[in-house]
């Protein structure tokens, strides 16, 4: 259905009377142009005939959010001179007057804290890897591409993670899933096409609230907020039907809904009532594609060879990244995971270990099965937390244990498939990975490199709301980074 289908069919005859001459002039320009007017289109908004500004190197994104902000120090961002500055002060001229978060703030000193952990160089881009603690993933360097430079103007977390999500530090804009599937639609009629899956960390020290508001649709159609499945249990609550009712009972009550939503929308017209109706339908039609697409008793045994045993447990990390190769194959355009626990303010040495263990050989494994299925190159994966961490230490010190606050100056992700350039290591940190020495990279980019990479040009591509046409990349500029691209 093209949009002006989409138009006539939304539209009730009172609607359309009372739209007077305008309506009947848009009605007769749109039987001239036809299908040329959805090429002119610049929004892309046509779920059924996806547009694009260039052609799309992928379709699909898996986007893995490691909340709370892992440290780039102790992973990808080596910084071997700092084992001369144990314990020395932070210079003021490395901090430059930086605002601090009210944790660390109030401290006496700032004392260096170089990472405990061994690095390697790996793969002929020569990346420095934690192996210690991310042994799996120091082996596949050269399909990822690495963002030293990320930075950001949020501080804490709740601001940060929406800033990173949705592109603006205040909530009720819609998240980049919602963008994608606003712009490029479905892939599977029967599936939603911006899924959300919260993985359950093995460690709970410090587990954060993770709202719905992260993957809403903001000012976009409800239809394209994201789809939360559970970790466990029935994926979706009340998608079964209840004890008696059966699936003739179940589509004669959908059938009567609908007719009074259709009333209802005849009445006052408000859009959103043909998304409720649509979603309803999308239930009934998940009623058969959900239960086949969760239960994995079908995947051979390599496939947990690939994944690790934790891929067997719902709610693990290895687990839903499993889930989420499924469901490309099956044609979910985006697939969010957000993994807990990486706001590490005390004992890295502890809880760091375990937070790399859930994610290392699940991720490893991810790349090497969208790979040996042919999916890698149309997959884009990307991985990183909101922020970064400091390189002092928060509270007590020790050359075996530390403790890192939030660090929004610099910070690493990794990108990988979906036709980003493997092997890439984009921008350099100082000697204290505190300041960026050269090729930053905003969330602003970020976000117009991942459109790039699904075809749309992020400056044309909007949606008007209260006036205004609303950007995801908003109106300071933005680039794209075409290190990145392959």
């Amino acid at each position: 259905m093209t949009p002006f289908q989409s138009w006539f069919h939304s539209e009730s005859r009172r609607q359309f009377l009372g739209r007077g001459v305008n309506a009947v002039g848009f009605a007769a320009l749109a039987s001239l142009l036809g299908d040329r007017a959805v090429a002119d289109d610049s929004t892309g908004a046509n779920a059924a005939l996806p547009r694009t500004h260039h052609t799309p190197k992928a379709r699909n994104v898996i986007y893995l959010h490691m909340v709370g902000g892992p440290p780039q120090m102790d992973l990808y961002d080596y910084k071997p001179l700092m084992r001369r500055y144990y314990d020395v002060d932070l210079p003021d001229s490395v901090r430059m007057g930086q605002r601090l978060t009210t944790m660390t703030s109030g401290q006496p000193r700032f004392p260096i804290a170089p990472s405990k952990f061994r690095f390697t160089q790996n793969g002929q881009c020569g990346m420095w890897v934690n192996s210690e603690l991310l042994p799996y993933t120091s082996r596949m360097v050269d399909d990822m591409c690495f963002i030293r430079t990320m930075h950001t103007e949020a501080i804490n977390h709740e601001p940060a993670i929406t800033y990173m999500q949705t592109g603006n530090q205040v909530t009720g804009r819609p998240c980049l899933g919602a963008w994608a599937s606003y712009g490029l639609g479905s892939l599977n009629q029967n599936l939603p096409t911006f899924v959300v899956l919260v993985a359950r960390p093995s460690n709970q020290e410090q587990v954060q609230a993770i709202s719905a508001r992260l993957w809403q649709s903001g000012y976009l159609p409800g239809e394209h907020a994201g789809c939360s499945f559970r970790s466990s249990g029935d994926p979706i609550l009340y998608i079964n039907n209840p004890p008696g009712v059966t699936p003739e009972v179940r589509r004669r009550t959908l059938d009567g809904l609908r007719r009074l939503n259709e009333i209802n929308h005849e009445t006052v017209g408000d859009p959103e009532t043909h998304t409720r109706i649509q979603q309803y339908e999308m239930a009934y039609r998940m009623q058969q594609s959900v239960p086949e697409l969760t239960n994995i008793a079908s995947e051979p045994e390599s496939t947990f060879r690939l994944y690790g045993e934790a891929a067997r447990n719902p709610g693990t990390f290895a687990n839903t990244v499993l889930q989420a190769r499924r469901m490309v194959e099956r044609g979910v355009r985006f697939i969010q995971i957000y993994h807990n626990n990486w706001d590490t303010h005390a004992n890295v040495a502890g809880r760091l270990p375990d937070q790399c263990r859930d994610v290392d050989q699940a991720c490893w494994g991810l790349v090497q099965d969208l790979k040996a299925k042919g999916l890698f190159d149309s997959t884009l994966i990307i991985w990183g937390g909101e922020f970064g961490r400091t390189i002092y230490s928060q509270g007590g010190l020790t050359p075996f244990n530390y403790g890192r606050d939030h660090h929004p100056r610099c910070f690493t992700m990794w990108i990988a498939g979906g036709g980003s350039r493997g092997g890439q290591i984009y921008g350099t940190t100082d000697d204290f990975s505190y300041n960026i020495a050269e090729n930053p990279c905003h969330i602003r980019d970020f976000h117009a490199t991942v459109l790039h990479l699904l075809g749309i040009d992020h400056a044309r591509f909007s949606y008007r709301y209260q006036g205004l046409d609303q950007r995801l990349t908003g109106v300071e500029p933005a680039h794209v980074i075409q290190e990145l691209v392959a």
